[in-house]
């Protein structure tokens, strides 16, 4: 087969840890041609989904030079059998402009992880909103007169921006902060901008659990993201630690409740993120947390998620 993958810059690619990197590794020892490209090296011309791209020659993430790439060539889209969206966000217009290319990909016959169309309908924050029922309590406004009755009631919140990444501008509060007045307006822009407000879960100190879901299914082990001790935010990029931890019954749950809609929309490889009992985001950009994982357990979770991919598509 061939696979394409829409990444940021190789080269900025920290191969030992990165998800996309094991994913490129996994589908050549299969002895697929993979090729990557940049988001903004796609195109259209006359109704037709092109890129500039390169092939793939080899991958070692345990190598310096972890990679080797042939010339680059432009060709049509469609001459891939599946083509993995993991550039990173933010999410802006101009990956909103990226997903319409890759729509007219999808009708040329090219399957297209995650779905564009999806890729747009679920925000990363926003999503977990067609779930109710799994979530802790939660606000989306742009209005301090909103956001401020929210800490009243639960005492201690976190403060998130929808389009953001790995912890960046997140802020927990509680109703005796003297800078809440300050923190709201800069994150609203003075009430132009939507942010989100979660109850605090103090659950977080036994991790904030990242579950990887291939076409609705989890695999069997969550990794579990330790804040330090001076930290609100388990993120890794915050410097949390990853702690491998098999499913509870609870999570399974979780997983069940989200299944049926993840498949009805093509969000065939998805993070949910989970503290205590509830999510806290459904990650579809580009989730990450294989590589700790796989290291953890013995599991090939990018062998898996290329498996499968193989039985969707026809060489």
């Amino acid at each position: 087969m061939k696979i394409g993958f829409i990444i940021d810059p190789i080269e900025s690619l920290t191969a030992y840890k990165d998800s996309t990197v094991a994913m490129i590794e996994a589908a050549l020892q299969r002895g697929n041609q993979v090729y990557v490209m940049q988001a903004n090296a796609l195109f259209i011309e006359q109704g037709i989904a092109f890129s500039s791209m390169q092939e793939v020659l080899s991958a070692d993430h345990k190598k310096a030079d972890w990679y080797q790439v042939d010339q680059m060539i432009t060709q049509e889209l469609s001459e891939l059998n599946a083509l993995v969206m993991r550039k990173d966000p933010p999410f802006n217009m101009d990956y909103i402009y990226v997903t319409y290319i890759l729509e007219l990909a999808e009708q040329a016959g090219v399957l297209v992880l995650n779905k564009p169309r999806s890729l747009r309908d679920a925000n990363e924050k926003c999503f977990i909103n067609q779930f109710p029922h799994c979530i802790a309590e939660t606000l989306v406004s742009s209005e301090a007169a909103r956001i401020k009755p929210f800490l009243a009631k639960h005492g201690d919140i976190i403060l998130k921006p929808l389009d953001g990444m790995a912890g960046a501008s997140i802020f927990r509060v509680t109703q005796f902060d003297h800078n809440i007045n300050v923190i709201i307006e800069t994150m609203t822009l003075h009430g132009q901008r939507y942010i989100m407000a979660q109850r605090y879960l103090p659950e977080v100190k036994q991790g904030d659990k990242r579950i990887i879901l291939i076409n609705g299914e989890p695999v069997p082990f969550a990794l579990a993201r330790m804040p330090l001790p001076t930290e609100t935010r388990a993120n890794l990029a915050a410097g949390g630690k990853g702690v491998a931890q098999a499913l509870s019954d609870r999570d399974r749950w979780l997983c069940e409740q989200v299944k049926p809609k993840l498949q009805d929309m093509g969000l065939y490889f998805v993070g949910l993120d989970v503290i205590g009992d509830y999510i806290t985001e459904i990650n579809v950009t580009s989730p990450t947390g294989i590589r700790e994982l796989n290291e953890q357990t013995g599991l090939d979770i990018a062998g898996n998620f290329i498996d499968w991919i193989e039985s969707r598509t026809k060489p």
